[in-house]
Formats: C-alpha cells, sequence, structure tokens
C-alpha cells in the first residue's frame, strides 16, 4: 500500500489564462502534480467547474473552493492508497455526492486523483501508462491522433459555426509519419487560407488555424483542399466536432452562412452534415446533434455504420449516460474527458463499458488545458484507439504530442493506427 500522506491545492492558469487547479499528492517523499483543465464550450451534465464570483480574477478565481475543500474534505484522504483509484473516488463522493461535483466543484478531484496516479508511478518507478494498464488488464497501444487544423466556434470566436475540423492520418504506419502527414495538412491549409487574403498570424486556442469565412462549407473546402495540395489524398482523412449544443436555441438550430443568419429544425441540421459525406473525406462527427436533442441523435444512427459517430456533451463521460446511448445505438463512439467525470476512476469506467459494447473512444483534451503530458499516458494505457489533443502549435499542446513521439521512439506499445476505426464496419474512406 502506497498511502498518501499529504495534499497541496493551489491556484495557477490554463492555456486560457484562466484560474485553474493544481494538486499535489505525496506519499512520503515521492510526490506528483497535476493541474485540471477545463473547457470553453462545456456540457450541462458534465462536472462542474466552481468559480468564486467574486472580485479576484472578475470571478473566476478558485481560491474558495480550495478553501472549503481543504478543510472539509482533504484530511479525508491522507492515509488512503494512492493506488487505489476506487477507494479515492468513494470517499470524495462521500463529501460530495451531487451528479455534477457542485458542493466543490469537480476541478478539485479529478487534479487529486490524477495527481495520486502520477504519484503512484513515481513510487513505483514506471511510466504512468503502465499503471492504467495494469488497472485495466489492458495491452498499451499509440494512439491514432485526431489532430486540430481549423478552428470555429467557441474555440475561436465563432469564425464559422463549426467548433473544429481535425485531420486523421488513417494511412499513417507510425506516430512519426502521422504526425508529419498533419503537420504538411496544417502548413497547406494556412498558406491556402493565406493566398486567400485571410490574416494567419494568429491561432486559436487549441492551436488551429481560423478565418472568418462565409460559411462551413468553405472551411471543409480549405481543409479539403490543404489534404490535396500536401500530397495525402486517399491517406488523410478529415473529422469534425460539430458542438451542436452551442448552435441549438430550444427547438431549433442556428447557422450563419454568407453573412445571414439561418435556422434549421433537427431534421434539416443532421441532414445538413450528412450530405458533406458525400462532399468530403469525414469520417468522424462528434457531437453532431445537441446534448439533449433525443430526435437529432436518432437521425444521426444511420450514419453509424459509414463514420464514427462521437458523443461528447451528449455523454459528458458519464457511465449512466453512456450507458443509454448504447442501449439506444444512437452512436458507436465517446470522447473520454477525466474533468467531465470529475475523477479518473470516472473516466476509466466509462471507457471500459464503451470498448466492452465494442464502441470506439477517444482521449481527448480541453481548450483550457496545461503543459502536462499524462493525457497520452492515460490513452496509451487504456488502449483507447484515439486520442485528440489540438493541433500541433501552442505549448500545451506539442507537449503531449511530444510525449506521444516520445513513447514511439522508445518503443513503449505498437502503434493502432488504422485498427483505432475498426468499429466502424464500412468506413467512408
Amino acid at each position: 500500500m502506497s498511502a498518501i500522506t499529504k495534499i497541496d491545492l493551489w491556484q495557477v492558469l490554463d492555456s486560457r489564462g484562466m484560474p485553474t487547479i493544481s494538486a499535489r499528492v505525496s506519499m512520503g517523499n515521492k510526490s506528483a502534480n497535476a493541474i485540471a483543465p477545463s473547457g470553453a464550450s462545456t456540457g450541462a451534465h458534465e462536472a462542474l467547474f466552481l468559480r468564486d464570483n467574486k472580485t479576484s480574477y472578475d470571478g473566476n478565481s478558485v481560491n474558495d473552493s480550495i478553501g472549503r475543500f481543504t478543510a472539509e474534505v482533504l484530511p479525508h484522504l491522507i492515509g488512503i492508497d494512492a493506488n487505489d483509484f476506487s477507494a479515492l473516488d468513494k470517499t470524495l463522493r462521500n463529501y460530495d455526492s451531487s451528479r455534477t461535483f457542485s458542493k466543490y466543484g469537480g476541478h478539485i478531484p479529478v487534479a487529486i486523483t490524477i495527481a495520486a496516479w502520477l504519484a503512484t508511478a513515481k513510487e513505483k518507478n514506471t511510466d504512468p501508462f503502465t499503471i492504467i494498464a495494469d488497472h485495466l488488464d489492458s495491452t498499451p497501444t499509440l494512439p491514432l491522433p485526431m489532430v486540430n487544423i481549423f478552428s470555429g466556434g467557441a474555440h475561436a470566436g465563432g469564425a464559422i459555426d463549426l467548433q473544429d475540423i481535425l485531420a486523421v492520418p488513417i494511412g499513417a504506419s507510425s506516430v512519426e509519419e502521422a504526425m508529419e502527414w498533419v503537420w504538411k495538412v496544417r502548413e497547406s491549409t494556412k498558406s491556402l487560407l493565406s493566398k486567400s487574403g485571410h490574416d494567419q498570424s494568429l491561432v486559436a486556442d487549441e492551436g488551429g488555424v481560423t478565418a472568418r469565412l462565409q460559411s462551413d462549407e468553405q472551411a471543409l473546402t480549405f481543409v479539403s483542399d490543404g489534404i490535396t495540395k500536401a500530397g495525402l489524398s486517399g491517406k488523410v482523412a478529415i473529422a469534425l466536432d460539430i458542438a451542436a449544443t452551442q448552435s441549438f436555441h430550444g427547438d431549433h438550430y442556428e447557422i450563419h452562412e454568407s453573412g445571414n443568419l439561418k435556422k434549421l429544425s433537427t431534421e434539416q441540421f443532421v441532414s445538413r452534415w450528412s450530405n458533406w459525406l458525400n462532399l468530403f473525406p469525414i469520417v468522424s462527427v462528434e457531437d453532431g446533434a445537441a446534448e439533449d436533442d433525443i430526435d437529432g441523435w436518432k437521425q444521426q444512427q444511420e450514419n453509424c455504420d459509414r463514420i464514427q459517430i462521437i458523443g461528447d456533451d451528449r455523454y459528458a463521460t458519464q457511465n449512466d449516460r453512456l450507458q443509454n446511448g448504447i442501449a439506444t445505438k444512437e452512436a458507436n463512439t465517446i470522447l473520454i474527458k477525466p474533468n467531465q467525470a470529475g475523477t479518473l476512476h470516472s473516466a476509466l469506467t466509462a471507457l471500459t463499458t464503451a470498448k466492452s459494447a465494442e464502441w470506439g473512444t477517444v482521449v481527448s483534451a480541453r481548450s483550457g488545458d496545461t503543459e502536462e503530458s499524462w493525457l497520452v499516458d492515460l490513452a496509451v494505457g487504456s488502449n483507447a484507439g484515439q486520442i485528440k489533443v489540438g493541433s500541433t502549435h501552442r505549448s500545451e499542446r506539442s507537449a503531449k504530442w511530444n510525449r506521444l513521439l516520445e513513447l514511439s521512439h522508445f518503443a513503449a506499445a505498437p502503434y493502432i493506427g488504422k485498427a483505432a476505426l475498426s468499429h466502424v464496419k464500412n468506413l467512408n474512406f
């Protein structure tokens, strides 16, 4: 047993310059830190990120919740085995039993449980991914990267309605080749945008290129042409994060085309992006309907045999919501974000449930992320198959890609490649 002897909590900043929490878990002379990420596009069902709503940082400070948690909960975590993820989860939920950690916020337990995992790896003198593999009895693999090329939505000031257009290097035979290919696609797309008169001196929250275009289709064309310009047609596919919840307004969706606002019914909205599958090399669509638009998720079902249908806001890394999705066969993949679940144990539970149902799993970062690279070890150790952390630019993104390249260099695990999409029967590629 590696008992927790001390936990320190303090306020730091994430990649968007917003206050968040850092936790240090100590076991004697061994310790590790973890910082809680946060999202700009957050779902209603995920663990809450509580802010103080006072004067500090214009109300965005997290010091109040740190203070209350330190006084009321932290002493009860001392002595727990840091490698007993379930015991940590159970104790934390004893003091905040709300579904979304509404009492203290989910940012505190997720930071603590991840720091406990990383401290365990240090104590055992091993890579963090091996601890995850031991917990899940899984065989580690290097995941297929999903890399942000063009950003819109909440990640880029609403430049377009789509939140992210990503490159998926399906034809690559190694992590090194995959990363070079997506780098080429980003550079080619950036060049095409620049030649069209768009300023490319700035990057979006997750490092992607962006520009105020006339429509989502125009952005898709730029990325598709970028793939062609890079000489990678038939080798690199496209993934979309539609983030439909952001466009949903009560009983309809709102999109922008050529400066005009259009209102679409659920059927029109889903049909709109479904038609793109015949025009662009799209293999994955995330949140193609709003989180609680049941009809929208039913209408997506017909695409589950040809592309990856991912639930992010829909499932919020919550196991019971995922189980409902599996039962209705409304999707075939879940996005795994530990801070949505609130604890590492809960995130791993959802991941395990998905894999048991032969669903795909994509481990994902957030728009407000950190310079830490543990997300890669989580994806590798769990054999998640896919990882999505943003673009090739911005240090909080490259830190994770560089960890993946490091594990590839030392042959820590085999590269899974296109096999990560084997749950899609008739892949649209």
